[in-house]
């Protein structure tokens, strides 16, 4: 995002501030589909950023919903269910059932476990539904089925007169940064599917698959998994599967994530036993890069406004909150460091908003916006205090 277009953002919305660059988002996500081709079907999941849901609507073939707020959001925004795979691993009886009530058999639901399948069984027999499943196998973690229960919901599925397996869901983690360890997964996955058809005649033509593709938060630190030439493998392990259906990569991080920034001013700078303390009225409760430890990597970051001139010291640039742990970057080189000036972390649109502390302190939530050319500025969500949150309700 242009220097220009980030000061007009601090000064008609203040920090700390989160920024959105749609324009910025839409590249991203076209340079994605490139790289891997037209064979290859994309799904947005929203937990990476829902402020980027109905954008992300029109530009994958489907989003991932993982609750019932998720869905609500989607819901409020008038997204079609066809557009919608609800996921999760936790799906409440009440919840699923309003959410089959609302969507029927328009949209997709991944099964996590057999106490999911049968929530999802009754309710396609009550109503004469037909609804579509995407069984989800286990990566060895708390997230769907292990192979031998994979087997009996597929014969469970057999038996019903309205539920059909359309696909398969897999995903083992994010972050990762080694196109081996991505091609032993499709590997795994692809054996599976193939003994499936031969064991049990279940022939599926469908594979949702979280690749996990590591962002480059830090300087000096880019994944090979993000290039355009990452991707490409990526698209050539997939062409290679013995099995043959339709697939479908499943991001968040990936497409998201280089479209925000995370403004936040500078309020006192101090030094303490020979050290240079930099204090900003955001924190580690509003920002999160995954992989970050005590501020030790340095993101990527601006200092505005830019041009000053000033000393080049070593700082610890640390947050508003009181503990210790607030650190967002550690020993990093600044020059011109004084009260007044913002920090713009980049590479924020992906969880880094999300994953933070953010009711700690009871500090207000920060301003959302986003930008788009010819469409110019949007405010997303006000600044909003949270202190009423944190006491009882009745209390004026």
């Amino acid at each position: 995002m242009r220097t220009e277009q980030l000061e007009y953002g601090i000064s008609r919305y203040g920090t700390p501030l989160y920024i959105f660059d749609i324009d910025m988002l839409r590249e991203e996500t076209e340079r994605i589909r490139r790289a891997l081709g037209s064979e290859v079907g994309l799904c947005y999941a929203m937990k990476a950023n829902p402020f980027l849901t109905e954008k992300m609507s029109g530009l994958t073939d489907r989003i991932e919903v993982c609750s019932k707020g998720e869905f609500e959001i989607c819901r409020k925004m008038g997204i079609s269910p066809d557009k919608l795979l609800i996921s999760g691993v936790l799906k409440k009886k009440a919840d699923i059932t309003e959410i089959m009530d609302y969507c029927g058999g328009r949209c997709a639901y991944t099964v996590e476990s057999v106490r999911q399948f049968h929530y999802l069984a009754e309710w396609s027999d009550a109503h004469s539904v037909p609804l579509r499943l995407y069984l989800r196998l286990t990566g060895g973690d708390q997230f769907g089925m292990d192979e031998n229960t994979f087997k009996s919901i597929v014969g469970l599925v057999n038996m019903s007169a309205y539920l059909k397996i359309e696909g398969i869901h897999y995903f083992t983690g994010t972050q990762k940064k080694s196109l081996d360890r991505i091609e032993k997964e499709i590997s795994y996955v692809d054996g599976f599917l193939l003994k499936l058809k031969e064991e049990m005649r279940c022939d599926i033509r469908n594979l949702e698959y979280g690749p996990g593709i590591a962002v480059p938060y830090f300087e000096g630190k880019d994944p090979e998994t993000f290039t355009d030439r990452g991707l490409s493998e990526l698209a050539r392990m997939l062409g290679k599967m013995r099995w043959k259906g339709r697939v479908t990569l499943e991001m968040g991080r990936a497409f998201a994530a280089m479209c925000g920034c995370y403004l936040t001013s500078v309020c006192d700078v101090k030094t303490n036993a020979g050290k240079n303390y930099c204090i900003v009225d955001g924190g580690n409760h509003q920002l999160n890069y995954d992989g970050q430890i005590r501020g030790m990597h340095r993101p990527h970051l601006r200092l505005l406004p830019e041009g000053e001139t000033g000393p080049e010291r070593t700082w610890n640039v640390c947050g508003a909150l009181c503990t210790v742990n607030d650190i967002l970057c550690s020993g990093v080189s600044l020059a011109g460091v004084r009260t007044g000036r913002t920090l713009v972390f980049e590479r924020a649109g992906a969880y880094s908003a999300m994953e933070g502390m953010a009711l700690f302190l009871s500090h207000a939530l920060p301003a959302v916006v986003s930008h788009e050319s010819g469409e110019g500025w949007k405010l997303l969500r006000a600044r909003t205090d949270t202190y009423p949150v944190n006491m009882p309700d009745g209390i004026y």
